[in-house]
């Protein structure tokens, strides 16, 4: 990426860039679990799909830890989470909120 994307896609002048990451260890059973592995030995943290030293452009904003990638587009396994919410446990991350919360701190900025 940084010797070729990159170099290739410059900013833009006038756009303001923000960007997060996340990071997720993710259990045996993840389709994530084996591609996580070999970016944590590259490039540390991630998302099962994303390092967080990858996602950082322009103005970081954080890293969202206990997210994964499927978590950040909102494609979390629904089962799951009803399984979860039946036995008490709660949700750690809601990508709708999230984006949501995105908007909102744009609207407030002018942006």
């Amino acid at each position: 990426m940084d010797e070729d994307f990159n170099p290739k896609t410059p900013d833009r002048e006038g756009v303001r860039y923000l960007s997060y990451g996340a990071s997720v260890d993710p259990p045996l059973w993840s389709a994530f679990y084996q591609s996580h592995r070999i970016l944590k030995r590259e490039e540390g943290p991630n998302d099962g799909l994303v390092s967080v030293e990858s996602s950082k452009w322009g103005d970081y904003k954080g890293t969202l830890v206990n997210v994964s990638h499927l978590d950040l587009i909102n494609w979390t396994n629904r089962l799951r989470w009803l399984v979860w919410e039946m036995t008490g446990n709660k949700r750690n991350f809601n990508a709708i909120a999230f984006y949501l919360d995105i908007g909102d701190m744009l609207a407030k900025e002018g942006l």
